[in-house]
């Protein structure tokens, strides 16, 4: 089984906000971008938060992120894993999320891209953290909630911009 490994975070100074996903899918992989699967709903619920025209521009995507004082990461640093299924992930290595929260002081909200990515997260950082943290429904295909749904849970991120 291969070994897979995560992008660096987007992240600056800036940032008040951090979105950690579990680690990345096939497609996201091949691309070399985050949640790139067409199907994936992270960069049309973005786009839909801060009101801005959808675009396929990863360039334009980051662009976003930033100018909105997010976040993005994973949880996950490597791990072993057939296809993109968060349940066939095995023999994983946390990324160092207390490293990037004390590099980059002003991040003062989490959120996670799912239970993958909360449940690792806790392990990290135990569940009595500094930082408060949130779960958000997966922007993955396969968690099969409405487009709509997902964006009234997603919409808690401008609560804390």
């Amino acid at each position: 089984m291969n070994r897979i490994n995560s992008f660096p975070p987007i992240v600056d100074e800036q940032s008040e906000i951090l979105i950690l996903g579990s680690v990345p899918g096939v497609k996201s992989l091949e691309m070399q971008q985050y949640y790139a699967h067409p199907q994936n709903q992270f960069w049309k619920l973005m786009f839909h938060l801060f009101d801005k025209s959808f675009s396929l521009d990863y360039q334009e995507r980051k662009d976003l992120l930033k100018e909105n004082k997010i976040a993005l990461w994973d949880v996950i640093e490597s791990c072993e894993r057939k296809g993109s299924l968060d349940t066939e992930i095995k023999n994983e290595i946390d990324n160092n999320i207390p490293q990037l929260i004390e590099n980059y002081p002003n991040i003062k909200m989490i959120f996670c891209n799912g239970q993958k990515s909360y449940k690792n997260l806790i392990k990290i950082l135990g569940k009595d953290f500094k930082i408060p943290i949130i779960v958000l429904p997966s922007t993955s295909p396969l968690h099969t909630v409405k487009f709509e749904e997902k964006l009234e849970k997603w919409k808690v991120i401008k609560d804390f911009l």
